[in-house]
């Protein structure tokens, strides 16, 4: 309080300098060119304008004061006295401290008022910043200066007083993200242009924090360039988000047994036919084993026969146990020829018994994608079955479903599945995607949009067309993968260009 109170007795002092200071030179640049008095009473209320603006009352109300002395012992006749010789000029002094005096006053006023606005405009800002969790920055690229919000000091828990840095910034930002962060910032600092990430914090306390920064960088007209921003806790979006990915997760679970449920007579004929080639194979190698004069080759043959078939009993047995266990989403480099072929394995006969003809195209040395394996066959055994009951109602031609794959470009991969079905109206080409919506008397309407769902979690777009003859092609697309060569921290190098002189920042890391 002390401090305070000496600070304003401080300004007042100054205030009432420089306004002695600018009566006393208007007051002798006035008397020594022999100007009449309105000259300086304009002149002189000029200054008590100003004063005012400073939002001072007491310094203008002496500054007035002091001006009307001067007017009257240098301007008004008698010269070099304070007597006052006619009336008209005492009406005179009195209108121009009224006048002081109004303005004064309401230069004052107005003044506070602005100065109220504004503080109440920052404490709207603050509690609504407080409020969505959203706070701003500003950054001087070429200083490496920060000036942050009072909500920014909140989401990286640092004291309001202090000084905010990069280095602090760095420090609180999570290592796993802080490769990314350090290259983000490095190639902003090179190249002005605005930038968008999503990273982590990790807190003092052990706690992450999710956050979504979006800068604007712009030249100064000195070409120095800085980036004002905005910094987002998003925390409890992200739970909410993984909430419902783990619900979704839930459903996909539920109608992938519900799939399986329907193509139960389907998976258990595929299991038959390698388990009853077994059992042959077996009894053969018994009888050539009896004879009198064992036939040792054809049993050989005979158990290799069997050692394939287990295999492939075994792998249908693998992909069904897979398909139905409930676990959490593993992403990896997955091959989408091996996964379809998998897939038209548990269908096959599904096909046989519904008379349809398929076909596989699938592109040579086709890109891995990243996804769940799991979920990426899911999809593709919801658009298979799909296509076999389109085609269920099919009289007099073909029933054919073809697969296909393909690059699309240099980044994704293209499956498409065709089929000879009934087709759809094209003002329902969204709706099938939505949840519930179905055709079927029995079905639950949930494969297409959770097959959409699970594409665009993948990073990928699921979409159907009509075909140009008879029934429709269901597509995806996902981002081929390809694998990462060894990345080093950009920050080690960032520092380095920085102490280089490049962006000048170095001290402030």
């Amino acid at each position: 309080m002390v401090t305070k109170r000496s600070d304003i007795c401080g300004h007042l002092v100054v205030e009432n300098l420089a306004g002695g200071v600018s009566v006393a030179l208007i007051t002798i640049v006035c008397f020594r060119f022999q100007r009449q008095a309105l000259t300086p009473t304009c002149l002189y209320l000029i200054v008590v304008v100003l004063l005012s603006l400073r939002g001072s009352f007491f310094s203008s109300t002496v500054v007035s004061f002091v001006a009307v002395l001067c007017l009257d012992y240098f301007f008004v006749p008698p010269l070099f006295s304070l007597r006052v010789r006619d009336e008209s000029d005492t009406v005179a002094f009195i209108t121009f401290v009224t006048s002081s005096a109004v303005i004064t006053r309401l230069v004052s006023r107005v003044g506070k008022l602005m100065k109220e606005k504004l503080h109440q405009s920052e404490a709207y800002s603050s509690e609504a910043q407080q409020l969505s969790h959203t706070g701003s920055f500003g950054w001087q690229v070429s200083t490496g200066e920060l000036s942050w919000s009072e909500e920014t000091f909140r989401i990286f828990d640092c004291d309001p007083t202090g000084k905010p840095t990069l280095r602090l910034m760095l420090q609180r930002t999570h290592p796993e993200d802080a490769a990314f962060v350090g290259r983000t910032l490095e190639r902003a600092s090179q190249d002005g242009k605005d930038f968008d990430l999503e990273h982590r914090l990790l807190m003092p306390d052990g706690s992450v924090k999710h956050l979504h920064v979006v800068a604007h960088g712009r030249r100064k007209k000195s070409g120095q360039c800085e980036f004002i921003g905005s910094v987002m806790d998003i925390t409890a979006t992200k739970h909410t988000e993984e909430t419902l990915r783990q619900a979704q997760a839930e459903l996909a679970h539920v109608t992938r047994i519900t799939t399986i449920g329907e193509l139960t007579a389907t998976i258990a004929h595929e299991l038959n036919q390698p388990l009853a080639a077994v059992v042959t194979n077996g009894n053969a190698s018994l009888r050539w084993l009896a004879a009198k004069s064992p036939k040792l080759d054809e049993v050989r043959e005979a158990l290799h026969r069997i050692i394939r078939d287990g295999n492939r009993a075994g792998e249908i047995i693998a992909m069904i146990r897979a398909l139905l266990k409930k676990g959490d989403i593993a992403k990896e480099a997955v091959d989408l020829n091996e996964a379809i072929r998998e897939v038209i394995v548990m269908t096959r006969s599904e096909m046989e018994k519904k008379r349809v003809a398929w076909q596989l195209e699938l592109a040579p040395d086709l890109p891995r994608v990243r996804g769940d394996r799991v979920q990426l066959q899911q999809v593709m055994l919801n658009l298979i079955v799909n296509g076999i009951e389109a085609m269920s109602a099919v009289e007099g031609r073909s029933r054919d479903l073809m697969v296909t794959t393909q690059v699309n470009g240099e980044t994704e991969v293209l499956v498409t599945v065709f089929d000879s079905g009934v087709g759809f109206e094209p003002a329902s080409m969204e709706k099938m995607f939505t949840a519930f919506h179905t055709t079927k008397p029995d079905g639950l309407g949930m494969g297409l949009s959770i097959s959409r769902s699970i594409v665009e979690n993948h990073s990928g777009r699921l979409w159907a067309n009509l075909n140009d003859g008879h029934g429709a092609a269901f597509q995806f697309s996902l981002l081929a993968h390809h694998e990462n060569k060894s990345l080093t921290c950009p920050l080690k190098s960032y520092l380095e260009l920085q102490d280089s002189g490049v962006a000048q920042v170095s001290d402030h890391l």
